[in-house]
């Protein structure tokens, strides 16, 4: 279980960059370092400084929470399960509405600038969901969401609208053509 490499690429939404990590198992399970500063740096992904270190539970197989472009960066993984990673770009510039799409494993990771929409659904029952971000979360932090099904993001969730496990405030996302793009520098 041994047989991959820790790996940094950025893909086609600058500043998001695909992390492979390295399992090393057994018989017993499995073991990764989930982040390491300097292993990371070293083969290109950004200074990030962690303030904080968030967990979410989805129990059922459906869970589709975002998309929000948060204030901060974030350093996203799973603990266990697998889900369908999607990010909006909705910061000002020729970029604004570039979608991308990965599958998160214990084995995958994602770096996501400020600025960029994030959203996932949960393939499997029981899903951690684990983020590191560099500034803390407050109620009176303000950030901007996009709808998850709208037509023109054109994101083919692998469970449908009509099965999916949306919150209220998730369902009420404006559409991208109803989005003020975003200046991604820092709010401190």
């Amino acid at each position: 279980m041994n047989d991959n490499q820790l790996a940094v690429k950025e893909t086609i939404i600058p500043g998001l960059f695909e992390i492979d990590l390295v399992l090393n198992g057994d018989s017993r399970g499995w073991f990764k370092e989930n982040y390491q500063k300097q292993k990371m740096e070293a083969l290109g992904l950004p200074k990030f400084e962690i303030v904080q270190n968030n967990f979410s539970f989805n129990a059922q197989i459906g869970v589709t929470r975002g998309l929000h472009a948060e204030p901060w960066e974030k350093f996203i993984a799973v603990a266990n399960g697998k889900v369908f990673g999607a990010w909006v770009d909705l910061r000002k510039g020729p970029g604004f509405g570039k979608v991308l799409t990965i599958e998160i494993t214990p084995g995958k990771a994602v770096f996501v600038p400020r600025g960029v929409a994030n959203g996932y659904q949960t393939l499997e029952p029981n899903v951690t969901y684990t983020y590191l971000v560099n500034e803390h979360w407050s109620p009176d932090v303000k950030y901007v969401g996009v709808n998850l099904f709208d037509s023109a993001l054109d994101i083919n969730w692998p469970i449908n609208k009509d099965q999916a496990i949306v919150s209220e405030k998730d369902a009420a996302n404006p559409t991208l053509k109803d989005t003020q793009p975003l200046d991604p520098v820092r709010n401190s």
